[in-house]
């Protein structure tokens, strides 16, 4: 997790590198060995999301389910498409990242690298989570060197790491 890099490996050698923003402090991503326990292409947050107004006005965007709503708001659960449980309710997913660990324990990635880890896994398939969460990077407030603050989704480009797959590899 130092690295904030996921990597997909074949026959034990990484065939796809994708940057990641892991579980921030309060919510660290566990580290050990799991494996994919069910695969959701469009998923939803039970726990985490938005409240809006009643006008559709974000009022609270990092909230818990559990939050009290305005009279006429509601609350929208955060999508998590391209969704591979392997610990409990945390996984990979397709997801916003900012640079640091973010996350409120899963492991976002970039929705082209997402696709393409989705479709290369089976339910059962390994995973290894390692590593300790990067301490100065978080609580500097500065994006690691390489990761972009924008846009929010999209492929990544980066010293480092290879191409995106092209669009449709993986159908």
């Amino acid at each position: 997790m130092q690295e904030q890099r996921a990597y997909l490996l074949q026959n034990g050698r990484p065939v796809l590198a994708s940057p990641i923003s892991s579980g921030r402090y309060g919510h660290l991503t566990k580290t050990g060995s799991f494996t994919v326990l069910d695969k959701e292409r469009s998923h939803y947050s039970s726990m985490y999301g938005k409240i809006v107004d009643a006008n559709g006005n974000t009022v609270v965007a990092d909230a818990d389910a559990d939050m009290q709503v305005p009279r006429g708001g509601k609350f929208i659960p955060a999508p998590m498409n391209y969704f591979m449980r392997f610990n409990g309710g945390d996984g990979m997913h397709a997801g916003y990242l900012p640079g640091y660990p973010a996350s409120h324990g899963c492991v976002r990635m970039p929705q082209q690298y997402a696709i393409a880890f989705f479709n290369a896994v089976q339910v059962g398939t390994p995973v290894t989570v390692f590593g300790r969460t990067p301490v100065n990077r978080y609580y500097s407030g500065q994006p690691q060197q390489g990761f972009p603050r924008r846009p929010r989704f999209g492929p990544f480009m980066g010293q480092g790491f290879p191409p995106p797959p092209p669009p449709g590899w993986w159908r």
